[in-house]
């Protein structure tokens, strides 16, 4: 569900700015000077929607769409064949995307959701509230690198631009460009199309330069943060498993979970999937060992079939199951730290019989899907952790990028790394959207472009040709409308 207070924020700050304009409206006094000073701004208000236009960036518009106008034509030559395939590949993204919706909400999976390829966010649902300024700050960049693209072509195509603006509709920002009309109609339908695709072209280009920030973010940051050598924990979330006195800490290093060996964040990731998938791994130890260490108790079976041997309620005893010299299965309940804390993992007493005969592969012997994970991070004492591999996961966030210095924030990389990932996302989404052939949408323009650059030999009248390109918007509309709907639906509603 949505936050509650972000509702009453979010509706109470529009109802109190749409109130007070309601007013000086209508106040006979200062209706005059609020309307001047809302036209010498650039401004307009109306419910849950403020706009912003304004000249001042006109003069760099034009000296950009001037430079090197051969190297420029290429550019968006470039970019109107990139628009035109994404006007086809955005309906056939779009189709899968539906498909998949559907299956899901007939087989009420909701485990699959995050395989769609595309979802409707929402904040406070499906979107972090601690994440909300990584995702408004993408938007708001991919909005202006999209219009920048259209007024650049603009004017490197000699329409005339009129200004540029920014806008912000119920909480999510934008911005737009004011061409003349006149102008755009006035040009070739190959010159519009350059125009038209700019848009979807360059959040195109911003997605590849956020792919190719975060590929090469170990060797921008080489001199102030090193990689490699294990994944640096920048937060443990409080009174989880993962924390206390020896667990782990800020700044610790973990180089291994179990024998898996962790060098970045990935590496974490893949280790936890790996042992929650593969059965409970064993510790070589001592026969001897086990029997000194062992605390006398009664064995049952759990309700999940597994096998418990521990009644003393300690925190520190577990339950270890092994194959001794007779080849019978025996338990022990011994101290977990001082069993295996020196002890090497095993899967299968061969494994422990090549260091010493007289050591048996034993299992903790834990409920189902629970696993015994040992996390070194030296040069502290390794972790030991009993519970489910995905809580370990969800306790602690870590870093691939470990400061050369103590007076490096460990949480720079990790902004840089997350914003770039927003921005490949939100950029590439609105390429997808505003490629679709849809009412209102850049894939209007684009189609219509398109039809009269391709077809006007073909259907000789204009008319018969706006009425193929109104069926087309129609199911482009259809289908985009049908994706939004029966996203929110699933976010919202399941």
């Amino acid at each position: 569900m949505i936050p509650i207070p972000l509702v009453v924020v979010v509706l109470g700050g529009w109802c109190a700015l749409y109130l007070a304009d309601t007013f000086l409206m209508s106040s006979k006094s200062l209706k005059t000077s609020y309307e001047n000073w809302l036209s010498e701004r650039g401004l307009s208000i109306s419910p849950f929607h403020i706009r912003w236009q304004t000249t001042i960036f006109n003069r760099l518009f034009y000296k950009w769409g001037r430079w090197k106008p051969r190297f420029l034509y290429l550019w968006f030559t470039l970019g109107m064949f990139f628009g035109i395939i994404a006007m086809f590949g955005s309906m056939i993204l779009l189709g899968k995307t539906l498909h998949q919706t559907l299956n899901q909400m007939m087989a009420e999976s909701p485990a699959s959701q995050n395989e769609r390829i595309l979802q409707v966010v929402v904040p406070g649902v499906n979107l972090p509230i601690s994440q909300l300024t990584y995702f408004f700050s993408a938007i708001f960049i991919s909005g202006v690198i999209h219009e920048i693209g259209h007024g650049v072509a603009a004017v490197r195509e000699t329409v005339r631009f009129n200004g540029f603006g920014m806008f912000i509709f119920i909480v999510y920002p934008g911005a737009f460009v004011d061409l003349l009309t006149s102008h755009l109609q006035m040009v070739s339908p190959v010159q519009q199309l350059r125009i038209f695709c700019a848009g979807v072209w360059h959040n195109f280009i911003l997605g590849v330069i956020g792919i190719l920030i975060i590929f090469l973010l170990p060797a921008l940051l080489f001199p102030f943060y090193y990689t490699g050598v294990g994944a640096l924990i920048t937060e443990v979330v409080e009174d989880s498993p993962a924390s206390g006195q020896r667990g782990l800490f800020v700044r610790d290093i973990v180089t291994h979970v179990q024998d898996c060996s962790v060098t970045s964040v990935e590496d974490w990731h893949t280790c936890l999937a790996d042992i929650s998938q593969k059965p409970q791994i064993g510790y070589c130890i001592n026969s001897a060992t086990l029997q000194q260490l062992h605390f006398p108790s009664r064995v049952y079976r759990r309700l999940d079939g597994s096998v418990e041997c521990c009644s003393n309620n300690s925190l520190t005893d577990i339950c270890f199951s092994y194959t001794n010299n007779m080849q019978s299965q025996t338990y022990a309940c011994v101290p977990a730290r001082k069993a295996i804390q020196t002890s090497i993992e095993c899967r299968s007493n061969l494994d422990c019989q090549k260091q010493a005969a007289s050591s048996v592969c034993a299992v903790p012997s834990i409920e189902n899907q629970t696993r015994l994970i040992r996390v070194k991070h030296p040069p502290e004492m390794e972790m030991l952790f009993i519970g489910y591999p995905m809580h370990l996961e969800y306790a602690v966030s870590l870093s691939s990028f470990i400061p050369r210095y103590n007076f490096l924030s460990i949480h720079f990389p990790l902004v840089i790394e997350t914003f770039c990932k927003y921005l490949i996302s939100l950029s590439g989404a609105l390429a997808v959207i505003n490629a679709v052939p849809c009412f209102a949408l850049d894939g209007q323009w684009i189609l219509n472009s398109f039809l009269e650059a391709t077809l006007s030999s073909v259907i000789l009248e204009k008319e018969n040709r706006e009425l193929f390109g109104f069926f087309i918007l129609l199911a482009g509309s259809a289908l985009l409308t049908a994706n939004v709907v029966l996203g929110l639906w699933m976010v919202t509603a399941r």
